[in-house]
């Protein structure tokens, strides 16, 4: 294998002095550019709206009065917000594993007729930008075809259009195809049903992917501005992020600020938990033999 540096080069002493610079810049700036934003979120909550508006700003507050956070969460109602956010994340992680999971599985062992044209088309609105289908699923949303049912304002706007994604069930069939089939094979000579076989085998050897789906569709639903505006226009029923922007307008800077970081701790918590599990359920299935 040849490369811009031979390995005799980089074993020198100048060669390592190199090496080791070049690896700790190029570290130390990359976890720059992603920890600095926290940073000035955490900190500029900290400051006064004067100090926020200094030229140049300033790095550090000179005071510390944490008082802004409480006084964030009671001006902003952000127990009301939360609480209604957590419903949205929980509902849409269950129907997004409900449907997604057994979406995945019928692709990828039961093998239905036209199975690969339907993978695909669910492959293929991964290319369709998600401001171009706005429209059509708010209409839908508006009026459920069938039932007829006006979804808006209900937790339903929220959960379904969730539990439609065609990037989780790829990573679940992805991750269902690598599990041997004389395993699921001696289920069946032993009388178990494809629904027995889903439940008793195939869930339990495929709790990292179903980890990471779950963590992603926990963190979008969360994290979402867009949709939840549109669907969910009344104030007792906003979710966290429409809720902060729709009182932004009357709140003080640096309460806005503190706002925007009791929202942000959710999710910042469950990456640095979930942090390994994520990584392993992404590479899960990737290599086969």
């Amino acid at each position: 294998m040849r490369t811009l540096v031979s390995p005799l080069a980089l074993r020198s002493p100048r060669g390592r002095v190199i090496y080791w610079t070049i690896l700790i810049v190029t570290v130390v700036g990359f976890t720059g550019a992603f920890v600095f934003p926290l940073y000035w979120m955490v900190t500029g909550a900290l400051k006064s709206p004067d100090e926020l508006a200094q030229i140049p700003p300033s790095f550090f507050p000179k005071h510390f009065d944490f008082k802004v956070y409480a006084e964030a969460w009671d001006q902003l109602q952000l127990g009301v917000f939360l609480k209604n956010t957590v419903l949205y994340a929980g509902g849409a992680w269950l129907f997004t594993l409900a449907v997604d999971v057994s979406a995945a599985y019928a692709l990828s062992k039961l093998r239905p007729m036209f199975g690969k044209l339907v993978l695909g088309a669910m492959l293929a609105t991964l290319m369709i930008p998600p401001m171009v289908l706005l429209l059509p699923t708010y209409l839908v949303a508006k009026d459920l075809p069938i039932f007829h049912a006006d979804l808006l304002n209900t937790p339903w706007a929220i959960w379904l259009p969730a539990a439609a994604n065609g990037f989780f069930v790829f990573l679940l069939k992805r991750f269902f195809d690598s599990i041997p089939r004389e395993l699921l094979e001696a289920a069946e000579i032993d009388g178990a049903s494809p629904a027995r076989i889903l439940w008793s085998i195939v869930l339990p050897v495929s709790r990292p992917i179903i980890g990471v789906v779950s963590i992603l569709s926990v963190v979008t639903v969360w994290k979402d501005f867009v949709w939840p505006l549109l669907v969910l226009p009344e104030t007792d029923k906003m979710s966290i992020s429409v809720g902060i922007a729709s009182l932004s307008a009357q709140m003080p800077q640096n309460v806005l600020i503190a706002s925007l970081v009791i929202a942000s701790l959710p999710t910042i918590l469950v990456f640095f938990i979930f942090q390994r599990s994520i990584m392993a359920g992404l590479t899960a299935g990737s290599l086969k033999g």
